[in-house]
């Protein structure tokens, strides 16, 4: 894969084409959006993470917001925390400079000792299926092509259970997430909403009223609103 900077679709789409594909495409195609009060909670969560300045805490650098990108997977968005965790024999080359400083030195030649933890923050408790683990793996898929390192694992840290996660950056997480990633370029590039599919899951959703899995098997909720409003007109 490889692509063009008006090709990159958001990280976050992921997670949403893997909870529901019809709910991604509501979003990322037809520009639908509504809050719950789950989302919100999430929101709140997320600018919780993101607030402050990036900070030196026991050594170890801690960054905020950090924008994302790859052209190999054509994908942007941002990290909600790094950890950058230096070599053990970094203090006796650190010298008086901050480690902000070292940072900015070692980018220039090589990060490659450094362990950089990326930490994705979620409202609730860790998910049955991959939706988490992909978008966490995606921002090390752009960690790894933007500093030229490798990370073999990160961090979600979810709010009703207050604790980090660790996550291992497999093969078989990366293959997922790659898969996923073209998933998500091909619903783009179909420019097709799939039809409802009601369930359980339906019930949670923030779109639900866009959506109307139960009313209507229709491609498009657009159509169906443009449907609805002509024949209010009649």
């Amino acid at each position: 894969m490889s692509f063009n900077e008006d090709d990159l679709v958001p990280i976050s789409a992921l997670q949403h084409l893997i909870f529901c594909p019809r709910q991604c495409a509501l979003i990322h195609l037809e520009r639908l959006w509504a809050d719950n009060q789950w989302t919100a909670e999430g929101h709140l969560l997320h600018k919780k993470a993101e607030s402050g300045k990036s900070t030196t805490r026991d050594g170890i650098r801690i960054t905020r917001d950090l924008p994302l990108h790859s052209l190999k997977f054509g994908l942007i968005g941002k990290a909600d925390i790094i950890e950058w965790h230096p070599p053990s024999d970094l203090e006796s080359q650190a010298g008086k400079r901050t480690l902000k400083e070292v940072i900015r030195h070692h980018r220039a030649r090589s990060l490659a000792d450094w362990t950089i933890l990326p930490i994705e923050y979620k409202r609730g408790q860790p998910k049955q299926n991959d939706s988490d683990r992909v978008q966490l793996c995606a921002q090390a898929l752009c960690l790894e092509e933007m500093l030229h390192v490798s990370i073999s694992k990160g961090l979600l840290f979810y709010g009703k259970k207050q604790h980090r996660y660790e996550v291992a950056l497999d093969e078989t997480l990366r293959q997922t997430t790659i898969d996923t990633i073209q998933q998500m370029h091909d619903l783009i590039k179909s420019g097709r909403t799939p039809q409802a599919e009601f369930g359980p899951k339906c019930q949670n959703c923030s779109l639900y009223d866009l959506c109307l899995p139960q009313s209507f098997q229709q491609n498009s909720a657009s159509q169906w609103l443009s449907h609805q409003v002509n024949q209010s007109l009649k």
